[in-house]
């Protein structure tokens, strides 16, 4: 990659939060403010977008599985550009830019290019989704560990595939990202590793937004449940004992 001996810029790459705008960081907020570029991701919720500074350029880089609008080296090169240019250049990703958000990849590549990075941590959807829905990820008395992990993976990566088998008797409560489109493959491989096929499951769609869809099930019926209502993403899986304290859940087992 090109050296960049003196960029006048610097790129912060900032966490949107879930969508909620209330769970965005007020550091965030005040690059928003003062940015002079910023680009974004299709997942971020369109009133933390209302925060940019009105005279900053806008890019939109897309990032949702079949609606790619840039490709990620594409993505790099701008920011790289636009840091020569301008002195506040945002890169705003949804959720945490180091949790499933190639914060990690763009970081590097910046840094290889002598342009100097910061990161601002955002709310990731794996932990606030869930607390929205009333299930905690760990309780004493039904889970005492969780695994997040990416249900969609990239071609070339580091090996070939999630050790599905090997995760379902590694921890109690499981949070799948982007896992929806390969959800029949991933059950099958949970069931293989030994998880009953009575294990709760919620899928939860934009989750800590006002229109906010959780679909509740088992590993044994989860993926007619998915076929019958259309649920679809962007949406993220909880897998565990945890489930069982949603408030449906809870209801349902007052009712008897």
């Amino acid at each position: 990659m090109t050296q960049v001996s003196s960029p006048v810029g610097k790129v912060y790459l900032v966490g949107a939060g879930p969508g909620d705008p209330g769970l965005f960081t007020l550091k965030g907020k005040t690059l928003l403010e003062m940015a002079d570029v910023v680009v974004y991701d299709a997942l971020v919720s369109d009133p933390i977008l209302l925060m940019i500074n009105p005279r900053a350029e806008r890019i939109h880089a897309g990032k949702r599985r079949g609606r790619h609008s840039l490709k990620q080296d594409e993505t790099t090169r701008i920011l790289i550009e636009k840091a020569q240019e301008h002195a506040i250049v945002v890169r705003l990703k949804g959720g945490d830019p180091f949790v499933f958000g190639r914060g990690g990849e763009e970081m590097a590549d910046l840094q290889d290019a002598n342009i100097p990075v910061e990161v601002v941590p955002g709310i990731t959807s794996g932990i606030a989704a869930p607390a929205y829905a009333g299930i905690p990820l760990t309780h004493r008395g039904y889970s005492s560990s969780a695994t997040f992990v990416t249900g969609h993976e990239a071609v070339g990566k580091y090996r070939p595939n999630v050790n599905w088998q090997a995760i379902a008797q590694g921890s109690e409560t499981l949070v799948i990202y982007m896992g929806i489109h390969n959800l029949p493959q991933i059950v099958l491989e949970l069931l293989s590793g030994g998880l009953t096929p009575e294990t709760p499951i919620v899928l939860i769609r934009w989750g800590t937004r006002p229109d906010q869809e959780e679909l509740l099930g088992t590993l044994a019926n989860i993926n007619d449940k998915v076929e019958a209502t259309g649920f679809s993403a962007p949406a993220i899986a909880i897998i565990g004992r945890v489930v069982e304290l949603h408030p449906q859940n809870q209801m349902e087992k007052a009712l008897g």
